[in-house]
């Protein structure tokens, strides 16, 4: 009896341990499997690192860097697995292709991936741990929730230059996201180089949000081509966003021959849509930046053109376009426009990616995809999906990171409450039936994407503020199941990410104690003139 009750006392003290190492796993976002055990992983320096496959060797070596940043100095090696060290190869067996399987053992590492990106994704998995504690032995398998795991930073308000754009795509890097929406051009600034129209950049580029003096500032050719690379080491694709035909007003103080006017308000707002001109004038921009990004995406906006749209009533070149076009009213010119434009993405080989308004302009169904952004309206979000739409799920609420997220703040936007890390964590679930969103419309939603416009984020500290810590809360809801999260355990692992933050010098919300962090205040707007705002809020 003695002997029984103390191999029970083992079994059932293995299960604790197990149990306790299982729910110690202290990794964002959360695996799909966990099965660890009490005893730790001895890696050393002067182990290798071991891939097995020619195409593993970028990752081998982004890992061998990391690993130096932890102080394990190892080298990489092309191979046969070893019985000791780190061993990356791929498994076609692995049903999604970014998924991986992370084997640790006393004193060997295993990662396979259903392709590069998925030992990229193990490998990220695997520092976690290394950084935040005891390297414990056991098996993880992996896979995301959704392919499209985004993030947009709006540039066109407040620039904010390489260095900080790095950063952001280390991070994403780190808790497994892969797709940066960069918003390059809008009515206060145009940031990027096209050679062809230089002033779009020189001239274009001049002024911010808060202050119409500024400088011109931009990213030359040359520097895309290099936060590209940056970011394809890291699997993060970059999707760029040229906004047509409103939110023109940056491009039509460079060239203003193309301008289709707009409002007191909203000055030289629009595109002329009326002009041949023009269709050439934005194909030749487009083939430049088609050329320069090789996701085979293409964002041209395609939102709130109505707060220009009135000045097409009585331009000359958009009523005769009405006429030669057998067209009733200017929302038919819009129609007309975007087709145009659809027609022109698709001759470059991409997809068309817009903002929700372009379901009212009938876009082909094919090759397009819908960005859903108006919480207030869950019947866009149905009518995108129940279409057939590829469709990615960006609400203002709650994933605009421009928006207040506590309740004491005073800097930021407010819609239907605050946008709170809880409720980005719960996303999108428990807003399904809300939506009326059925089980087989879900198949058409390619992913979820938190967006943040910077009028109010005039400097790293208020875009560090309102990024993170939701940044972390996004990335566990776009890649782990349902089943797996836990809020409460999250906020217990996100005790990691702060250390981490603290690390580089982030100036994040710290929603344990707010006042470690005051919120910083936003910008004073300076004013020349009327300054464009968007309408978003």
């Amino acid at each position: 009896m003695k002997l029984l009750l103390t191999t029970l006392a083992i079994v059932y003290l293995s299960l604790f341990m197990s149990l306790q190492a299982q729910e110690q796993v202290r990794v964002i976002p959360y695996p799909a499997e966990v099965t660890m055990q009490a005893e730790t992983c001895k890696l050393k320096s002067g182990q290798k690192i071991h891939y097995l496959d020619a195409s593993l060797y970028k990752e081998a070596a982004f890992l061998e860097k990391k690993l130096a940043d932890l102080n394990y100095k190892m080298k990489v090696i092309p191979g046969k697995k070893a019985a000791k060290g780190i061993n990356l190869s791929l498994d076609n067996r692995l049903q999604n292709k970014e998924g991986y399987q992370l084997i640790i053992a006393p004193k060997q590492v295993l990662i396979k991936g259903g392709s590069p990106a998925g030992v990229f994704y193990g490998i990220q998995t695997l520092l976690q741990q290394l950084t935040n504690g005891d390297l414990r032995c056991g098996t993880i398998e992996d896979a995301p929730r959704y392919e499209w795991r985004g993030y947009m930073l709006d540039e066109a308000r407040h620039f904010s230059g390489e260095k900080r754009v790095k950063q952001i795509l280390d991070l994403m890097a780190y808790y497994k996201m892969n797709r940066f929406h960069w918003h390059l051009t809008d009515a206060q600034g145009w940031r990027i180089e096209i050679k062809q129209y230089p002033k779009l950049a020189t001239i274009g580029g001049e002024g911010c949000h808060s202050d119409p003096d500024t400088p011109a500032q931009y990213y030359t050719q040359e520097q895309i081509r290099d936060i590209i690379a940056y970011a394809k080491e890291r699997h993060i694709e970059i999707i760029p966003e040229i906004d047509m035909p409103g939110h023109a007003t940056a491009a039509n103080k460079a060239y203003p021959e193309y301008s289709g006017g707009g409002t007191e308000e909203h000055p030289e707002f629009t595109f002329n849509v009326g002009k041949e001109e023009t269709y050439t004038y934005l194909t030749n921009i487009l083939k430049e930046i088609a050329a320069l990004f090789p996701s085979p995406y293409l964002h041209i906006g395609g939102d709130e053109v109505a707060y220009g749209i009135k000045a097409w009533e009585t331009d000359p070149h958009v009523q005769a376009l009405l006429k030669r076009e057998g067209l009733q009213t200017v929302k038919e010119a819009e129609r007309y426009f975007m087709h145009r434009m659809t027609d022109v993405v698709n001759s470059l080989s991409k997809t068309l990616v817009g903002w929700d308004e372009l379901l009212d302009l009938n876009v082909k169904q094919d090759n397009t995809i819908i960005m859903w952004w108006r919480h207030d309206k869950p019947d866009y979000l149905r009518r995108s999906l129940t279409k057939g739409y590829s469709t990615i799920m960006c609400p203002r609420k709650p994933l605009y990171f421009d928006f207040v997220q506590y309740k004491d703040h005073k800097w930021g936007r407010i819609w239907d409450g605050f946008c709170p890390i809880e409720d980005v964590y719960a996303f999108p679930d428990k807003w399904f039936a809300e939506w009326g969103v059925s089980a087989s419309d879900l198949s058409h939603v390619k992913g979820i994407q938190a967006n943040t416009w910077t009028e109010l984020m005039h400097t790293k500290d208020r875009v560090d503020f309102m990024i993170f810590p939701r940044l972390c809360a996004l990335a566990e809801s776009a890649w782990s199941a349902p089943t797996v999260k836990d809020y409460d355990k999250f906020l217990s692992r996100m005790e990691d990410a702060f250390t981490l933050f603290d690390k580089l010098n982030i100036y994040y919300f710290d929603y344990r104690n707010p006042q470690h962090h005051p919120e910083p205040a936003g910008p004073v707007i300076k004013k020349k003139e009327k300054i464009q705002m968007d309408f978003r809020d």
